[in-house]
């Protein structure tokens, strides 16, 4: 075969081997042909695009992450915060991608910032610092149902950061502190009266055994005993004291 008739095959051979795409299992091809897009994307695998009639684009299908720059946020109470928060999202639908949106990712981008400005603002300093979980719900239910026309599905929404001002931050000290000593003084109360209703209690049974007093006197040496100090104590029986006293009274009346 002489050379210019194999020019013409080798063009074609040539032309097809461009033609060619792999597509990794991750990976969608939307397909325009003739500036009207396929209906359905190509891949995984050996695709042909044959250009210039067909334009790929490809789409990746795996789960994306994408920090949300830190917003000044005036919550509901007239607190200035500054919030940071992650995206994570991915491609359900390749070709609304594509044709719905010019930058899906820029969107996203603007939308999350927007979104968690407005969320954010609507809720108080106590319930941003406490209740996260529920903000992360209600951010995502936002973001998914604002996405969803783009061919995008949100799967999760976490606020990574809450920025007090300083002067918030020392407030929020000293009622911690406030609240740690409201909570002493009624552990304190309450040890207290506990305490009280012990001796009441140990107070009757005393009172229907005597003896029993006596016994807590020796107990008490003993233990007073066991310190090894020089201190001498003489126990008085309540009794005796009892008894001078009704002596005291008699002789008073009698004068």
């Amino acid at each position: 075969m002489d050379l210019p008739a194999l020019i013409p095959i080798v063009v074609i051979a040539l032309y097809v081997l461009s033609s060619i795409k792999i597509l990794a299992e991750y990976e969608r091809g939307v397909v325009f042909r003739l500036g009207r897009v396929l209906p359905t994307p190509k891949g995984p695998g050996v695709v042909l695009v044959f250009a210039p009639i067909d334009r790929m684009v490809r789409m990746s299908l795996r789960v994306e992450a994408m920090e949300v720059p830190g917003q000044d946020v005036v919550t509901r109470d007239n607190v200035t915060v500054k919030v940071n928060a992650v995206i994570y999202f991915r491609i359900v639908d390749p070709t609304k991608a594509v044709i719905e949106v010019a930058n899906y990712l820029y969107a996203t981008s603007q939308l999350a910032q927007t979104t968690l400005r407005s969320v954010l603002g609507e809720t108080e300093l106590d319930e941003l610092l406490s209740q996260r979980e529920k903000l992360n719900i209600r951010l995502q239910s936002v973001l998914d149902q604002h996405t969803g026309p783009w061919g995008m599905k949100v799967t999760m929404v976490e606020v990574k950061q809450v920025d007090l001002p300083e002067q918030m931050i020392r407030a929020i000290a000293r009622q911690a502190e406030a609240e740690r000593e409201r909570r002493a003084k009624i552990i304190h109360a309450e040890g207290e009266a506990e305490a009280a209703a012990n001796l009441e209690k140990a107070a009757e049974m005393m009172a229907r055994q005597p003896v029993a007093i006596q016994l807590r006197y020796l107990q008490t040496l003993v233990e007073i005993g066991s310190e090894k100090n020089t201190t001498v104590v003489f126990p008085l029986p309540m009794d005796i004291l009892s008894s001078v006293t009704k002596l005291l009274d008699k002789v008073t009346k009698e004068v």
